[in-house]
């Protein structure tokens, strides 16, 4: 095998291989050899067949199998030697298309390298973490919001009013023709919650038990069900019960709704998960400030085909969260124009990218098993009742299970940072910390 350079140009590389003729034979012969013992042919006892024949018989079909071999295995001894890491998927094609059995086979070899990065100084780095206890007000006010989703309703005589329940039947016709999901029995309503089309609610104000009552609404033109979207329906309600709001008690009662002991025990319960969510939104503030240290300590060339691709990823996704597109799933959009802005962006996540990969790979930073079950359990739930198949779709898919693996690596890369650095904690407020999430939000 011969290897010669061809092209070094920063990261990029290109080498021709040559594998001779007698390389490639030694190749087809030594796996005639391997599987000779369990070859059985007429006029000959089981792995006793002549080389000469299988050579005859099997030799053209395992010739490519041979040559994909050692170009394989050129390819991982050039690897091995040179140190070099393949950004991507190396380009590999055959150089001499006229091939024919006894010639020297030659392809060429490109890619880009990944690039090698020095370990920046970490001691100098000093960062700010946000702290923010849960106070009583915003436990109170938890707890205000806890009371409201646990609503209740009196029955009432009279009229109904806006953040009034209504109970009824209805059905609703479009051209006096009944349409699927346009009826309900028994269905309780809050005037005024937005839970149906604009229009509908409003007109259920002033009406009595025992009531019915024609309400004509027009569904939106960008309504989801494409065959009423922009249509005018008319909903025949049949009004059963009318109930105020009940006053709200913030006590053991409402505790115990939620599955708490007492009041006491709810305070604390939500105090704790108020502080978790604190700590979670410190933690991200304090994860970009280090990123944004990192980005300035650290320079080295970057694999363009990396940063194409993040560009190509930022535009793609920025394309379809823009209002007229965030309800188009499908791929199936024309090619989307990058900026220099998202050129940067994506400069910056590559660079990144590759440096908490390497500060993790030489401090032995892994996912254990376990975390990537937590992981797989955690996504598995957004989808009730087909746990097992998701479970299932993991296990074969690597690509998806590279997904999992890579915030959970990239969160203890950071955790190991964070350890080696100064990190001074300073007491804030709750609308401090808010505000300082929304900036991260913007930016982002």
């Amino acid at each position: 095998m011969q290897v010669t350079e061809t092209l070094n140009d920063g990261l990029k590389r290109g080498y021709t291989i040559t594998i001779t003729a007698a390389e490639l034979a030694a190749k087809v012969d030594e796996k005639l050899l391997e599987a000779q013992p369990e070859i059985e042919m007429k006029g000959f006892r089981k792995g006793k067949v002549p080389m000469a024949l299988l050579k005859k018989q099997f030799g053209q079909r395992l010739l490519g199998e041979a040559m994909q071999d050692a170009v394989d295995g050129a390819m991982n001894t050039h690897f091995e030697q040179s140190g070099d890491r393949p950004a991507l998927q190396p380009e590999i094609k055959m150089t001499n298309d006229d091939w024919k059995e006894g010639d020297d086979v030659v392809v060429s070899l490109q890619y880009e390298a990944l690039p090698t990065i020095e370990a920046p100084e970490l001691s100098d780095i000093t960062l700010e973490k946000m702290v923010v206890k849960a106070d009583d007000a915003a436990v109170q006010e938890a707890l205000e919001n806890l009371a409201k989703n646990a609503q209740q309703f009196d029955d009432k005589d009279g009229a109904a009013e806006s953040g009034d329940q209504v109970t009824m039947d209805f059905l609703g016709k479009i051209d006096g023709e009944p349409f699927d999901g346009g009826a309900a029995e028994d269905f309780p309503l809050v005037i005024g919650s937005g839970q149906f089309i604009p229009g509908f609610e409003e007109q259920l104000v002033g009406v009595t038990a025992g009531e019915s009552k024609d309400v004509t609404v027009s569904f939106p033109e960008e309504y989801g069900a494409k065959h009423l979207a922009g249509k005018e329906a008319v909903f025949e309600c049949t009004i059963k019960l009318v109930k105020a709001p009940a006053d709200a008690k913030i006590d053991d009662e409402l505790a115990k709704q939620f599955g708490a002991e007492s009041l006491e025990a709810l305070k604390a319960q939500i105090s704790e998960r108020l502080e978790a969510e604190y700590a979670q939104a410190s933690r991200a503030i304090l994860k970009r400030g280090l990123l944004d240290a990192l980005d300035t300590k650290v320079s080295f060339d970057l694999p363009p085909s990396l940063v194409e691709a993040e560009s190509k990823q930022i535009a793609h996704q920025l394309w379809h969260d823009t209002q007229e597109n965030v309800d188009q799933h499908d791929h199936s959009h024309g090619y989307i124009e990058t900026t220099d802005a998202r050129n940067k962006r994506a400069g910056r996540r590559v660079k990144l990218g590759l440096l908490l990969a390497d500060l993790g790979q030489k401090a032995e930073v892994t996912v254990t098993d376990q975390e990537m079950t937590q992981a797989v359990i955690a996504q598995a739930r957004q989808y009730p009742g087909q746990e097992r198949a998701f479970f299932e779709f993991i296990q074969k898919n690597q690509q998806m299970q590279q997904q999992l693996r890579a915030p959970i690596f990239e969160d203890k890369v950071v955790d190991h940072i964070i350890a080696q650095i100064s990190v001074t904690e300073k007491d804030v407020s709750k609308e401090d910390l808010q505000k300082a999430i929304e900036a991260l939000e913007t930016e982002a």
